[in-house]
């Protein structure tokens, strides 16, 4: 049998200058590449080297044709621009005609991609004439629209006489209708050409369900570098293609006698056909095309917006600006261009997940809007730390959708207090999901010492899902409101405290037969959905162990600030009151009754003693620690390692079975992250995931071991082959949080060299295949796989920054005790720039004996040349000095690391 040729190496992306920009040979000979486009909202854009890619307002409101990842490279559909050059065939310069793809394996003709935040310039020349294009690509800050700059430059020794003519369908309806009556919803298409492009008014928003009225407009208009409009405009696709042609070589183009640009006709495919006035370029000499596309309730006045996004425009500038100081709040050095670079882009992607969720990136073909719970909790992780916008208003209007019940709303819309139940209308409980708000909300409290948001009041969500979404209430209707209400009828809000523990104490009390809590519909792996009966979460059993206990806490800072007693809904004291035990039957029993009694919403409130409180949260979570550090620790030999998960069945899923080892990373992430392992378990469980889970070849820790079976008892993930997504991948983010929980015990060295090993990995193009930033995951053959969209990149600036800078808030105060190893240190003075306190600050760290993490001590500090008090090899900043400083100009903290003193035995 033959054997699949190896790929030939590709040229690699290098960073041309400090803003992160990055140039790429020869993109187009890689599959799967697209570069995300957005700006302040919508459209929710993606291009790739040959111009394909989508451009959504929403799941029902696509321009473009909806695109997986597979479409990008097999589609014809794309924002097409053609060159007619004197003397020569029709060209495309977006490499899409029929001869240019025929010719991929012949000809030396590639496009080259040069991108920054946010914009993507790709340029592809035509030899025989010395023609080239740039076409340049981006959403400008407003949003709105999709812009596309065409730049024509003759580098021939020949004058070149030409003409330009740019193709953009225009799909115009919602992504289900390409699979659902797409003959019948082209029929509700008018479109109309205007003096500077195409406009179509959907008569119909088509639903079986209930039709609409239409109320969208989706267009395409262009102009030249004169501000003068197409020669001709075309709007229907078919008389475009011709009955002979297709798009990749349109009879208009290639033979006007078959095909036509046909002005405006109504029940048909519709394309923007733009077809600018034949000129001549002398060499040396360029022309400048501008195309605006959007969708909007009306399309705006051509003129006006080609004038304000046009190529004479600075719209370009003002994108590069809008990016910058989004990604500058939060900005490592390690005077390594690359490193530094690579590091912009990865501060990118939580931005990305802001705006478009899972949704709308050709990998996430699956979403349809919103973003989801756990994703929106752990994305603000690195809105937090790079102070972007008011994170605390949007965290505290997070908290409405919390049910009374302890379960939530898994989709949150793009508007304020837009939650609904599941992004496919279908009733799930994800375990994991009580467990994501208070890391964030810590991390908050820490950074602003703001302690009393915890006593801020907020509503419950309440929609028709109910008894932790196991019954449905067929009495409730929309109009009663997303809103729960008490007893009496009125709207009951709740402290964002009252939240916090609904959440963790009805996870504790559902618990399965092993003690450990319920794994329901999944937990943070999804592909573990097939346990809903008798499943349980060891690895998330101890995160709400960790969890508790920070929640005492918290109630003893509130506490200390004078808060003796605290109000909550009297039905709390079931959950309180019921005696500390593991009892899984007598634990549900509880939970039942409070669910029961909350059913119609709260009686009333109560108060409870704060020292009560703590108190009762610290046995919890101690009952939960004992039970997974003694009864889930699996002995092989000289290995050990936790038990992750129970089955369906009730068997226990991990450790040795025959010659078989079975072990995952999330139930051994989740330990570490919590503090529950033993130092000694923790050093244990690093040497057994090194044996058994690292793969080279992937950049890491693989999520699991080879179960070598369909697991219908455990979830969908064993279906999938091995290797892949939630079956065994390089899963970024389960790897990038162990590496978190590493740091936490001290485990600097492995934790730094994690990081730097998926770092080298997606550097190198050849093995990756992406643009700079993290993946979702790895496969077997080292391509990254759902770039830009993943929670890995919250968690990479989280680990960074807290865990390896040792840069964090502490009650509000700023705290410095740094861990990176010596590697660290090797191209210079690594440094982080940050807001802390309404104040830019730098905090650069001197490293002269490159001393080792562990061995060192922060020996010195000063700010702005003033001496700043060190005890216990620690810095610690006070947030009034923080304050004090001037807020118009950054800071810098210079830390100098000395060896760490030794206590004389």
């Amino acid at each position: 049998m033959s054997q699949t040729p190896e790929p030939k190496d590709a040229p690699v992306w290098e960073f041309v200058d400090d803003r992160a920009t990055f140039r790429l040979p020869e993109a187009d000979r890689t599959r799967h590449l697209y570069f995300p486009l957005v700006g302040s909202g919508q459209p929710f854009a993606s291009v790739t080297p040959s111009m394909a890619g989508d451009h959504a307002a929403s799941h029902d409101s696509f321009l473009s044709v909806p695109s997986s990842v597979e479409a990008l490279h097999e589609s014809r559909w794309r924002r097409g621009v053609w060159l007619r050059i004197e003397g020569h065939d029709p060209w495309a310069a977006d490499g899409g005609s029929a001869r240019q793809r025929a010719a991929r394996f012949t000809s030396n003709e590639a496009a080259t991609v040069t991108a920054g935040p946010l914009w993507q310039m790709v340029a592809r020349t035509h030899a025989p004439s010395g023609v080239t294009a740039e076409l340049t690509s981006l959403v400008p800050p407003e949003g709105g629209s999709e812009v596309l700059h065409v730049t024509i430059r003759n580098n021939g020794e020949k004058p070149a006489a030409l003409d330009v003519a740019v193709a953009v369908p225009i799909y115009g309806r919602s992504a289900d209708n390409l699979r659902d009556h797409r003959h019948v919803t082209s029929l509700l298409n008018r479109a109309r050409a205007t003096t500077h492009g195409v406009v179509v008014s959907p008569t119909m928003i088509f639903d079986e369900r209930g039709h609409r009225r239409g109320d969208t407009e989706y267009f395409v208009f262009g102009c030249d570098d004169d501000g003068q409009p197409p020669a001709s405009v075309g709007s229907s696709l078919h008389d475009f293609t011709g009955e002979r042609g297709d798009l990749d070589w349109p009879a208009a183009i290639v033979d006007p006698d078959d095909g036509r640009v046909t002005a405006q006709r109504d029940g048909d495919e519709v394309l923007a056909a733009l077809t600018f006035a034949a000129r001549t370029l002398q060499p040396g000499a360029s022309a400048t095309y501008s195309i605006v596309m959007g969708i909007a309730g009306a399309a705006p006045n051509a003129a006006e917006i080609l004038d304000q996004l046009g190529a004479g425009s600075d719209v370009l500038e003002r994108t590069r600006v809008f990016w910058d100081k989004q990604l500058d709040t939060l900005h490592f050095s390690f005077d390594d261009r690359t490193r530094d670079g690579w590091l912009r882009w990865v501060g990118i992607q939580p931005i990305l997940r802001r705006h478009f969720g899972n949704s709308f990136l050709p990998y996430h073909d699956y979403g349809r809007g919103g973003r989801g719970w756990r994703d929106l909790w752990q994305d603000s992780l690195a809105l937090l730390l790079m102070d972007n916008g008011n994170v605390e208003e949007q965290l505290y209007g997070h908290f409405a959708g919390v049910r009374m019940d302890g379960t939530n709303a898994t989709i949150i819309g793009q508007e304020p207090g837009e939650f609904l139940a599941d992004r496919n209308e279908i009733a799930r409980v994800w375990m994991d999901h009580g467990a994501w708000p208070l890391l964030t909300v810590r991390l908050m409290l820490d950074r602003t010492g703001e302690i009393s948001f915890l006593l801020r009041t907020q509503t419950y969500f309440r929609d028709r899902f109910v008894n932790r979404a196991r019954t449905v209430d067929t009495s409730w209707t929309e109009d009663a409101g997303i809103v729960q209400r008490n007893q009496h009828g009125a709207v009951w809000q709740g402290t964002i405290l009252e939240h916090l523990l609904i959440q963790h104490l009805t996870a504790y009390f559902n618990a399965g037969h092993h003690g450990c809590l319920r794994l329901e519909d999944a937990d943070w792996n999804d592909g573990m959905d097939l346990g809903a009966e008798h499943g349980e979460s060891v690895a998330f059993t101890a995160l709400y162990a960790g969890n508790l206990a920070d929640l005492a806490d918290l109630v003893d800072w509130l506490r200390e600030e004078g808060h003796e007693s605290l109000h909550f809904a009297s039905e709390l004291a079931i959950l309180l009151r019921s005696p500390v035990e593991l009892d899984a039957v007598r634990r549900r029993a509880v939970l039942d009754e409070y669910v029961a009694a909350i059913a119609d919403g709260p009686s009333d409130s109560t108060t409870v003693d704060a020292l009560g409180l703590a108190a009762r949260l610290r046995e919890l979570s101690a009952a939960l620690t004992t039970l997974v550090r003694e009864q889930e620790w699996i002995t092989d030999g000289d290995y050990g390692w936790f038990n992750g998960y129970y089955d369906n069945n009730g068997g226990r899923v991990e450790g040795r079975f025959g010659e078989s080892v079975r072990m995952t990373l999330t139930g051994q992430a989740f330990p570490l992250m919590a503090g529950l392992a033993s130092p000694e378990q923790a050093q244990q469980l690093y040497r057994s995931a090194r044996t058994h889970l690292w793969s080279p070849d992937m950049a890491g820790f693989r999520l699991n071991t080879d179960f070598e079976e369909v697991r219908m008892d455990l979830g969908r993930a064993f279906g999938f082959a091995y290797g892949h997504k939630e079956n065994g991948a390089m899963f970024t983010h389960m790897a990038v949080m162990f590496a978190f929980g590493l740091a936490r015990y001290g485990m600097a060295r492995e934790s730094w060299e994690l990081l730097d090993d998926l770092y080298r990995h997606t550097r190198d193009f050849n093995r990756s295949r992406m643009y700079p930033g993290l993946p979702e995951y790895v496969d077997p053959s080292g391509r990254g796989r759902y770039p830009w969209l993943t929670g890995s990149a919250a968690w990479f600036l989280h680990v960074m920054l807290s865990a390896l800078f040792g840069v964090r808030g502490e009650r509000g105060h700023l705290v410095v005790a740094p861990a990176l190893p010596a590697a660290a240190f090797s191209d210079g003075n690594p440094s982080v720039t940050l807001g802390f306190a309404g104040r830019r600050l730098k905090v650069d760290l001197r490293n002269p004996e490159a001393l080792e993490a562990g061995s060192y001590d922060i020996s010195a500090a000063t700010l702005g040349g003033q001496e700043l008090p060190v005890q216990g090899g620690q810095l610690r900043v006070d947030r009034e000095l923080i304050m004090a400083l001037d807020d118009s100009t950054a800071h810098t903290i210079t830390v100098h690391l000395g060896p760490r003193e030794t206590s004389a035995s």
